[in-house]
C-alpha cells in the first residue's frame, strides 16, 4: 500500500504521531518537575483482557528517564504472598521519591481477575474492598499523587482483540489461559468491576473511565488526563484537555446511559 493510500485509509495516523509526540514532551517535563520536587507518582491500570493497557503504558514511558520510571506487572502470588498481608506483595513497588510507577494490574487485581476465576474466597474479596480505601488512603497522606484509570472495551473489540493475538506472531507474548475464558465470563466481570467501582471510587482516589475501542485515541487522551491531574507547573495547558467522551470520572449513571460497556 502506498504512503497516499495509507493516509486516506487513515487521515489521522500522521496527526496521530505529531500529537503523540508533543503530549511525550509534556511528560518529560512532568518527570522534570517531579525528579526536581522529590515527588512520587503511582498510576494504576486496569481493564478487561486485551483492553490496551500495555499499550498506553510503552506510549507514557517511551521517552522517560528509566531510572525514574518503573513499570510493574507482577505474576502470579507465591506460597508466601498468599499466606501474607493481601497488600505486602505490592508494598516494596511503590514511588520513592522522584519516581513514577505504572502498574499493569494492581491490588484491584481481587476485585476482578481473582474474583471471578475463583482464586480467592468471597470473604476475602470482601475484606480488600473494605481495607482498599484506607490503604489507598495511607498512600496519598504520605505525599503519594495515585491515578486509577479502567481501560473499557466493548464486547466486541475484545473479541477481536483476541482472535488477532492468536494470529499474530508478534502477539503470541500476550496470550494467557485467562483470555480462553473472557468472553465466557463477560457478564461475571461486568459485574465484578461494577461493584469494584461502586466500593472504591470515591473523591480522593477516583476512578477514571477511558472508552478504549480506539486504541490511539485512548493513549492520547489518557496522557492528556493524567497532565490534567498531576502536578506540573510548566505543562501546556491546552496539552492538558481530554477529550471528556474518552476518559471521565466514574458515575453510576454512566452505567445506564452505555458510556460504560454492559
Amino acid at each position: 500500500m502506498s504512503e497516499k493510500a495509507r493516509k486516506n485509509e487513515n487521515p489521522d495516523a500522521g496527526r496521530y504521531k505529531e500529537t503523540l509526540r508533543r503530549l511525550q514532551v509534556e511528560l518529560v517535563k512532568l518527570q522534570r518537575h517531579l525528579i526536581k520536587n522529590d515527588l512520587q507518582i503511582l498510576i494504576l491500570f486496569e481493564g478487561r483482557d486485551a483492553a490496551g493497557k500495555d499499550g498506553v503504558i510503552k506510549r507514557i514511558t517511551q521517552h522517560l528517564s528509566p531510572r525514574e520510571t518503573r513499570v510493574v506487572a507482577l505474576g502470579k502470588p507465591s506460597d508466601r504472598d498468599r499466606h501474607s498481608w493481601y497488600f505486602q506483595r505490592y508494598v516494596p513497588h511503590l514511588p520513592s521519591t522522584q519516581e513514577m510507577v505504572l502498574m499493569n494490574r494492581s491490588w484491584y487485581n481481587r476485585a476482578g481477575v481473582e474474583r471471578v476465576m475463583g482464586y480467592c474466597s468471597d470473604d476475602q474479596v470482601q475484606d480488600f474492598l473494605k481495607s482498599v480505601l484506607p490503604f489507598e488512603q495511607m498512600l496519598v497522606d504520605d505525599g503519594v499523587q495515585l491515578f486509577k484509570y479502567y481501560l473499557d472495551i466493548s464486547k466486541k473489540e475484545q473479541k477481536r482483540r483476541l482472535r488477532d493475538r492468536r494470529v499474530d506472531p508478534l502477539k503470541q507474548w500476550k496470550i494467557s489461559p485467562i483470555d480462553k475464558v473472557a468472553i465466557k465470563h463477560w457478564d461475571d466481570y461486568s459485574a465484578a468491576r461494577d461493584e469494584m467501582f461502586e466500593r472504591t471510587h470515591n473523591e480522593i482516589t477516583p476512578w477514571y473511565v477511558v472508552r478504549a475501542d480506539d486504541k490511539k485515541r485512548a493513549r492520547l487522551n489518557v496522557i492528556r488526563h493524567l497532565m490534567s491531574l498531576a502536578e506540573c507547573p510548566d505543562r501546556d495547558e491546552h496539552a492538558a484537555r481530554p477529550d471528556p467522551e474518552i476518559v471521565f470520572a466514574y458515575d453510576a449513571r454512566h452505567l445506564q446511559s452505555g458510556a460504560i460497556a454492559r
